[in-house]
């Protein structure tokens, strides 16, 4: 692909610039699904879920980071994803992840009637169940 078909991506955390570079596509996942991001595409503004985000080509090369929770810009030459962690799939704690989604269920079996206990309970799994995929090379589960 030429340069000019390429995507500024930029991830960001509150610690960290991992990425400012260039990629020929960008995926990523949103609290709706997983999204893939070309040139030109449509400009949106999503919450980020927890997953991967895979980046191919450009300067940055075939990279992955899981990330988890926060927003994502996308315009048409450029995606920025602000997320409030983000980490390589190998430095992923499996252990911990596990012991993560442990207390998900837990937390999803003392929520009584309260709808607010079941979401958090909810994203607590979700995360954990991720990171799990990412860290174990499945991808997403999603």
């Amino acid at each position: 692909m030429a340069e000019t078909n390429s995507i500024r991506v930029r991830l960001v955390t509150p610690e960290h610039v991992f990425i400012d570079g260039t990629a020929d596509s960008v995926s990523l996942p949103s609290r709706s699904g997983y999204l893939e991001v070309l040139y030109a595409h449509a400009p949106l503004l999503a919450e980020l879920g927890a997953g991967e985000v895979t980046l191919h080509g450009g300067n940055v090369g075939d990279q992955q980071f899981f990330v988890a929770w926060g927003f994502v810009e996308v315009l048409p030459d450029r995606v920025t994803i602000l997320a409030e962690s983000a980490v390589r799939p190998n430095q992923i704690d499996v252990e911990e992840a596990r012991q993560e989604l442990e207390q998900g269920h837990k937390m999803w079996n003392e929520a009584g009637d309260e709808s607010r206990r079941y979401a958090e309970a909810n994203q607590v799994i979700h995360e954990a169940e991720e990171r799990i995929a990412a860290a174990e090379g499945a991808g997403p589960t999603a």
